[in-house]
């Protein structure tokens, strides 16, 4: 082999090292350690001193109830932050896509609330969700309701955490929508005026349709968000437990306590892995609908 030959094989791997070398040093390695001490009881006092437990720590978690109930604090907290998030940036950007005066201030101004520090914005929902002097019970005494325990009840906890993340990435996904919407071919919405189609059904029929890659992605994307959620529920009120009896703590929160709150680095390792172990599914899932999109195109492209 000329040395010709041997540098254009070698070539791209050396131009891929620096990738390569800091995703292995910042990305595999904490992975592959992460499992390796999930099986170990590890303690934060003293991480050098590691004993064997196998898959003791794992078959602890799946017997706590406290774990049961991050996980379904999770899957509570994700629905209503996930579902009304992508609605209204669906409507949103449904809007923004017909000419409108502004639309470049109103795109703008739907990016401040992701620009917002989450610190900043947790704060200013905490005060509005205070239940002697909020500004939500205030609004709610003028129509005549009592007051609501935003903090201590169990589902107005967890519905007031979700109206942070839903007010920081509605702009954020509407964004991403008007992108995708913007990638439909005008023929189609001319097509469908043509035959008299109504807004609604155009919105329907064309930009539903052309659109469905891209919601897919944002519920997967918005999914792992909210089973990665820490800043918001730890920042609400201040405490690692989640509130009093624990009603909106999240995985994220669950495994800060169980790491650094109880000093049981294995464990915390565990929750990660269990964690990635809860994504991965729907990771694949998405994966799997885009292959079948991809071949159905080809297909169609090739029998045209």
């Amino acid at each position: 082999m000329t040395l010709a030959r041997l540098w254009r094989t070698v070539s791209p791997y050396t131009f891929l090292a620096p990738f390569l070398t800091l995703f292995a040093a910042f990305g595999l390695f904490p992975l592959l350690y992460t499992a390796f001490v999930s099986l170990h009881r590890v303690e934060l006092q003293s991480p050098g001193a590691m004993e064997w437990r196998g898959l003791g720590n794992y078959t602890a978690l799946l017997t706590d109830e406290f774990f049961w109930g991050a996980v379904r604090n999770t899957v509570v907290i994700g629905v209503l932050s996930t579902v009304p998030q992508l609605l209204m940036a669906l409507g949103l950007a449904h809007l923004l896509h017909y000419r409108l005066r502004g639309r470049t201030f109103f795109r703008t101004a739907m990016l401040l609330p992701y620009a917002t520090s989450v610190a900043a914005a947790t704060l200013v929902f905490a005060q509005l969700f205070g239940r002697d002097f909020g500004l939500v019970n205030y609004l709610l005494s003028l129509a005549g309701a009592g007051p609501v325990d935003w903090q201590d009840g169990t589902f107005a906890s967890q519905a007031a955490v979700s109206s942070i993340v839903v007010w920081r990435w509605t702009g954020y996904n509407a964004l991403i929508y008007l992108a995708g919407m913007q990638s439909i071919p005008d023929e189609l919405y001319e097509a469908a005026e043509v035959d008299g189609a109504s807004r609604l059904r155009q919105f329907v029929h064309v930009t539903l349709p052309g659109l469905r890659p891209t919601i897919v992605f944002t519920v997967v994307v918005s999914t792992i968000g909210a089973t990665q959620l820490f800043g918001e529920p730890l920042l609400y009120q201040g405490s690692v437990s989640g509130g009093i009896s624990h009603q909106y703590q999240t995985l994220g929160l669950y495994l800060y306590e169980q790491g650094w709150g109880f000093f049981h680095l294995g464990r915390a390792a565990a929750v990660a892995w269990l964690m990635f172990l809860l994504i991965l599914p729907l990771v694949g899932a998405h994966a799997l609908l885009a292959r079948r999109r991809s071949r159905r195109d080809a297909s169609a492209r090739a029998a045209a």
